[in-house]
């Protein structure tokens, strides 16, 4: 489902990615683990159309990500992926139930349909008590449920996932890892996942190494 090859990213005199290859079919767990300045969150970040490579090629779907430019690309990563990051990045103003509505909002989704599928999305990941609570009156587990039901209202075809535990304690860290592979189990979810948790990416169906800019 998701294709890439020869990926290469440099920051000035800095060769961070040099010449990455990586699949991820349909309904995959699958972790990038490494030290910290391997490249694994920069291939992330190309990977979901949020940063550019400097060559190589990147297919989801049949779709061939590096052809697309400017609202083109912002549709097709509307409307094909999700993420979720170490931080939240859940809008202040807005309740756990506008948070998740926005992307469905964005795509043009009739607003009756887009409540009807959050209101689902945030039941199932037990946050139907806090659908009218804006994220300062959530604690970091639930706002953390919240940006994965954002991450979903759209269907995606794959969530990137960045340090997706990373400011989580353990006990929520553990319930997120167990909500992706229910997920997955479910909805024949795919995840691609950037983490340094050992627990999280030994749930997963494949794990990958990356050093130097390369996986291993």
């Amino acid at each position: 489902m998701l294709k890439a090859e020869q990926i290469t990213k440099r920051y000035d005199s800095l060769q961070v990615l040099k010449g990455v290859d990586i699949t991820v079919s349909k309904g995959e767990i699958v972790s990038i683990v490494g030290s910290s300045g391997a490249g694994k969150s920069t291939l992330l970040h190309i990977l979901g159309t949020l940063d550019n490579a400097d060559s190589g090629t990147i297919t989801l779907n049949n779709q061939q990500i590096g052809l697309l430019k400017g609202k083109k690309l912002a549709a097709f990563r509307n409307q094909h992926i999700g993420f979720v990051f170490q931080f939240h990045h859940l809008l202040p103003e807005f309740t756990a139930l506008e948070n998740v509505s926005i992307p469905g909002w964005v795509a043009g989704t009739r607003k009756k349909e887009v409540a009807e599928r959050a209101t689902a999305l945030l039941t199932r990941l037990g946050l139907e008590d806090r659908l009218h609570n804006k994220p300062q009156q959530l604690s970091g587990g639930e706002q953390q449920r919240v940006a994965v039901a954002r991450a979903l209202i759209n269907q995606p075809d794959i969530v990137f996932a960045d340090e997706p535990t990373g400011n989580l304690d353990s006990t929520n860290a553990a319930a997120l890892h167990e909500l992706f592979v229910q997920l997955q189990k479910e909805f024949q979810q795919t995840f691609l996942i950037v983490t340094h948790n050992e627990e999280l990416a030994a749930m997963s169906d494949r794990v990958l190494h990356m050093k130097d800019g390369r996986i291993i």
